[in-house]
């Protein structure tokens, strides 16, 4: 089930890819994806005998990652489908491992699908091809996952600390309730701060770089044509494929640059745009949202009600943070959840065990 649920998701994905590029070329490429991942799932579930009609409707992931693309790109959508089929290559091939089964070499059949269609077609060009070669996400995908990283920081490091503070008074509601404000402030003007310092630092020293890359492709445009030649012969184009592509790319040395800058250095330049202060309040403000969760109890009640109430509305900040982890992961839902909560209560439980004994020893 789980097979066919990937088909279908990946039928809908691309078909929405398609509806949405406006380059009828890449377009027509998102097509022809579509129907053969629709023919997969047709192919399954015929070999299964289960009726496809009743099947074929997109996941919950599957319509997120779609309405995350409506706001942020759907370079985000692109990101995820490529993630999503070396991920399920891998697995097959993990598993088959583990059970001792032979490879047949067609466990990574789709990621070679789309590659031989990039390929084969003519049409493609060189700054066509570049957008399946990203390693990264889109801008907008980073913002997602930053969103969750952050809020799962602040909730299970605040939690923590409100657990052990807990256990090391005696349901004194006013301590709690100190030490998780300070608590949520010191984490997240730590975070804003750690995030400005990390997002301008790394702008000024690739900014640096890709000015020596702009130097060097000016000054010695036919080394830089090699090395982009063999970049591409290095993932499995042909030479004269890769002549081709590198022939229109040096006829546009901006083009020429932003290829070498991601393909040689590794640099997603899209990235470098962002505002080290934008990053540094998104930092703080997702912390302090995930940070204030444990706390909201001790606002209006103390004791063991309040703990009780902050554990139970920690363990759905929990369970939430870890479904939305499965939009980058692909994983089961329920399987990441409530991975994430146990992960989180395990590391309360210990704070809150050390801050009993710490407490038994100050009273004794």
């Amino acid at each position: 089930m789980n097979a066919i649920q990937t088909e279908i998701d990946a039928w809908f994905l691309y078909s929405k890819l398609a509806e949405n590029e406006e380059d009828e070329i890449l377009a027509d490429v998102f097509r022809q994806m579509s129907e053969i991942e629709l023919s997969h799932a047709k192919a399954f579930a015929d070999s299964n005998k289960l009726d496809l009609n009743e099947m074929c409707h997109p996941s919950w992931r599957a319509k997120t990652i779609n309405a995350i693309g409506r706001i942020f790109g759907y370079d985000y959508v692109l990101g995820a489908l490529m993630d999503t089929e070396k991920n399920l290559a891998d697995a097959v091939v993990s598993q088959k491992k583990k059970h001792k089964v032979k490879l047949t070499g067609n466990e990574d059949s789709h990621v070679r699908i789309l590659r031989s269609i990039l390929d084969n077609d003519t049409r493609i060009a060189g700054h066509q091809l570049s957008r399946f070669e990203k390693r990264h996400r889109s801008v907008g995908g980073n913002a997602i996952r930053a969103a969750v990283l952050g809020g799962n920081d602040g909730l299970v490091s605040n939690f923590s600390l409100v657990m052990g503070i807990a256990g090391a008074t005696t349901g004194g509601q006013e301590g709690v309730l100190l030490a998780g404000i300070a608590g949520l402030l010191a984490g997240a003007l730590s975070m804003a701060l750690g995030e400005w310092i990390s997002v301008k630092s790394s702008q000024e020293l690739y900014e640096n770089q890709m000015q020596l890359e702009m130097e060097e492709l000016e000054t010695n445009p036919e080394g830089e044509r090699k090395e982009l030649k063999l970049i591409y012969m290095a993932k499995g184009i042909p030479e004269v494929e890769a002549n081709r592509i590198v022939d229109e790319l040096m006829a546009d040395t901006k083009l020429a640059h932003s290829i070498l800058v991601k393909e040689e250095l590794g640099i997603n330049a899209e990235e470098l745009k962002g505002s080290a202060m934008e990053a540094a309040l998104s930092s703080f403000f997702l912390f302090a949202i995930g940070a204030i969760i444990p706390v909201l109890p001790f606002f209006f009640w103390s004791g063991i009600t309040a703990i009780i109430l902050s554990t139970c509305f920690s363990v759905v900040g929990l369970f939430l943070i870890g479904s939305a982890i499965t939009l980058f992961t692909g994983r089961n839902v329920l399987f990441s959840g409530f991975r994430q909560v146990i992960f989180g209560l395990m590391a309360a439980a210990i704070t809150f065990g050390i801050g009993k004994l710490i407490g038994v020893s100050i009273a004794g």
